[in-house]
């Protein structure tokens, strides 16, 4: 139909002429309210925007001299941030001449993953940043 003729039917019936699909050949029009043609879009739109999950990145801090009991009360914290389906990132800070011994820090970070090999992946094994370790966990689906 042409576009006069949508235009003097849309004016009829007391309607717009909203182009739908102006990417096709040729472009797809129709005749509607245009203001409830904007509410509709806006609604999906915002349906959209609810239905989309945003995840969070929770960080545990702990140093290379960190006690036993301390470590077990940081792994609790990592389990209810797993549980709750946040990410986790495990951070081992050197201060001074901790430095010298990353390997203390590795084994830290791997014996936390070890207890917790039932809720959580290792998206990232341990590596350094800086005067940082770091080691990223993300919960099982």
């Amino acid at each position: 139909m042409s576009l006069e003729e949508a235009l003097r039917k849309a004016e009829e019936y007391g309607l717009d002429l909203v182009e739908v699909a102006p990417h096709a050949k040729p472009p797809v029009c129709k005749i509607m309210d245009y203001g409830k043609y904007k509410y509709m879009l806006s609604k999906k739109a915002q349906e959209a925007r609810k239905k989309q999950t945003l995840i969070q990145v929770k960080e545990i801090k702990l140093r290379p001299k960190t006690d036993v009991h301390d470590l077990q009360v940081k792994e609790r914290h990592i389990k209810r941030f797993l549980e709750d389906g946040a990410k986790v990132k495990v951070t081992i800070r050197f201060r001074g001449r901790e430095i010298t011994h990353p390997e203390i820090a590795e084994g830290i970070l791997y014996k936390m993953y070890e207890g917790l090999k039932d809720l959580a992946v290792m998206e990232q094994s341990p590596r350094f940043e800086g005067r940082t370790m770091t080691m990223l966990l993300s919960p099982k689906k």
